[in-house]
């Protein structure tokens, strides 16, 4: 009998936060101060859902759990870097990060400036320094597809239209290609890198694909709603921010409840690309739950 949702996520995470805590930098190594700032930046903190993403992927191909963590920890530090500067003064310009001062206001902003750099090519290095796969070609894809899922073409291309974006009303169709990028490209990100970690077919990456496009954008939605109806310590973040830089954003154009019911069809699609799966599927059938159900 497998464990309950909420017990394989604490297991999962208690061991996670130890790993990254050793890949990370020691405190102690010059230059200490960037050091301790990126594994401030980093540890003890956020929800952790594109590990748990590439955990249960790697699971369901039947990967090894090191080569999973090498490859959770890689898209974490991407994700990491990416709130340090979105954070910055000359981004969101914002105080407050899982619960606690953001980084450029906990140290300063040429400091979380080098954090954002450094945690970017920690990520990569992780990839290139860890035999994540028996084929070479494997790995070098899965190093190609975290840096489309971070440049241009993905997360800081997402983040590019959402700067050009406020004060703009935009339609549906252009919200969602912002996300899909901003957002959704790192989520996938963490589901395909998973998978690569074991043997997984052609077959299998296109179904992954499509649900990792699910619930990334289900994850943007939410993200929304939230961002109107919960308060600042419930999200660990300021609440209210979209709306009072003028952001176009799911709720401003569709309204509360018909952002609720896209992220409900969302859901629906993504535990529908998963019916092939059978039980090895479970556990991302409930971390798309978790996505769309989550209060924070």
């Amino acid at each position: 009998m497998s464990i309950d949702f909420q017990a394989w996520t604490n297991s999962h995470l208690s061991r996670f936060e130890s790993v990254l805590g050793d890949l990370l930098p020691s405190p102690d190594v010059a230059p200490q101060r960037l050091h301790q700032a990126m594994r401030y930046a980093v540890l003890q903190g956020g929800k952790r859902v594109r590990p748990l993403l590439a955990f249960a992927a790697a699971e369901l191909v039947g990967a090894e759990l090191s080569r999973a963590h090498i490859a959770a920890a890689s898209v974490e530090l991407i994700h990491a870097y990416s709130l340090v500067h979105d954070d910055m003064p000359c981004m969101d310009d914002d105080v407050l990060r899982r619960g606690k001062p953001t980084c450029h206001v906990q140290y300063d902003e040429p400091t979380a400036l080098l954090v954002g750099d450094s945690l970017q090519t920690l990520a990569f290095q992780l990839l290139a320094d860890h035999k994540l796969n028996d084929e070479g070609a494997r790995q070098l894809e899965m190093i190609k597809l975290l840096a489309q899922a971070s440049g241009s073409r993905g997360m800081a291309g997402g983040q590019a239209i959402d700067l050009d974006s406020v004060g703009k009303s935009l339609t549906v169709p252009e919200l969602e290609f912002m996300h899909i990028h901003k957002t959704g490209a790192l989520i996938r990100a963490a589901i395909l890198l998973g998978a690569h970690c074991g043997a997984v077919t052609t077959e299998q990456l296109a179904k992954l694909d499509h649900y990792g496009k699910c619930v990334g954008l289900a994850f943007q939605v939410v993200d929304d709603v939230l961002d109107t109806e919960a308060d600042t310590a419930t999200l660990g973040k300021t609440a209210g921010k979209d709306a009072d830089h003028d952001k176009p954003t799911y709720v401003t154009l569709l309204g509360v409840q018909a952002a609720r019911s896209m992220a409900n069809q969302l859901h629906q699609d993504a535990l529908e690309s998963l019916a092939g799966f059978g039980e090895a599927g479970q556990r991302l059938r409930e971390l798309a739950d978790f996505i769309v159900l989550r209060k924070y």
